[in-house]
């Protein structure tokens, strides 16, 4: 029986060791690419400021009122973008952003109004499709590496939902839910309402309160407004899946990091109880030998 204990304790050991390669190289893995996307975050900052900026010069200084910067009262549906990741192994990443999601519609809804809702990733959109909740669109792109040609197609995807007449499905609110980088150890869900466009003046560019120079608008606001306007959201809805990336690498790099304490941790422990184990048998084989030495003597 001891024996039989062994072979299972070696073979507990055995696939542990697989497990803490596997979590390992993973951990490496994430630790690699993390630098790449704050690299890539940190750059596209500047540009988002630069035209957070301007559109907020535009939105203060014309009294134009463009349908992205207008309220909508002919319909009560909104839509809600979910910014998820393409793979697992990340610990509560995926859990916490569709935690966050599902209490977002539920506010919504609560308020009366209709939700549709829009993924990217393939982990967001295995939870609709598994609870039959039907997508508005699906995204999946990559998400540890998004590219600007799928955030411009997803961002126009939406400013089609906000620009369409309500009788062909049209949204009155874009709400994104991403994952917010803060630092290594923390990535937080935010809840972004984007449309329509909210822009205050000093607002718009973190730590500077400056005022903004007065400008002439060539051809006209309207003109201006209709150029960069898209540009805004497109810009953001990258910015947020720059940050995404950032987040989802940070988690699974952590994660990765504890499943393979935790694999060390097994095999210790397994360790420990084949030695016992081992020792019982020799212990018994022993006791077997004294015990026939006995007997013979006995006789």
């Amino acid at each position: 029986m001891a024996g039989g204990s062994q072979r299972v304790y070696k073979q507990r050991i055995k696939s542990t060791q697989s497990l803490k390669k596997m979590f390992r190289a993973q951990e490496l893995i994430a630790a690699s690419r993390i630098g790449k996307a704050r690299a890539r975050t940190a750059a596209a900052t500047p540009y988002e400021r630069a035209i957070t900026r301007a559109v907020s010069a535009v939105a203060t200084h014309s009294s134009t009122n463009h349908p992205l910067t207008s309220e909508r009262d002919d319909t009560n549906r909104v839509a809600v973008l979910v910014i998820g990741a393409d793979r697992g192994q990340a610990g509560a990443y995926s859990a916490s952003l569709v935690r966050e999601t599902e209490k977002l519609v539920a506010q919504l809804r609560a308020e009366g109004k209709e939700v549709s809702l829009y993924a990217t990733g393939r982990r967001a959109i295995a939870f609709y499709r598994y609870r039959k909740r039907e997508l508005a669109a699906e995204w999946s792109y990559g998400s540890e590496n998004p590219q600007v040609d799928v955030a411009t197609e997803v961002a126009d995807t939406m400013l089609g939902a906000f620009l369409a007449p309500a009788e062909e499905g049209g949204v009155a609110e874009l709400h994104v839910v991403y994952t917010q980088f803060v630092n290594m150890v923390t990535q937080r869900p935010r809840v972004v309402r984007m449309l329509p466009l909210e822009v205050v003046e000093g607002v718009a560019v973190p730590g500077e309160h400056q005022a903004l120079p007065l400008y002439d608008f060539e051809p006209s606001p309207e003109v201006v407004l209709d150029a960069l306007l898209p540009r805004y959201v497109r810009s953001r809805i990258f910015a947020f899946m720059l940050d995404a990336a950032a987040s989802e690498l940070a988690a699974r790099q952590r994660a990765m990091h504890t499943a393979t304490d935790n694999a060390e941790d097994l095999i210790r422990t397994y360790t420990r109880l084949a030695n016992q184990a081992r020792q019982a048998d020799i212990t018994q084989e022993i006791s077997e030998i004294v015990s026939g030495a006995d007997a013979l003597a006995a006789s």
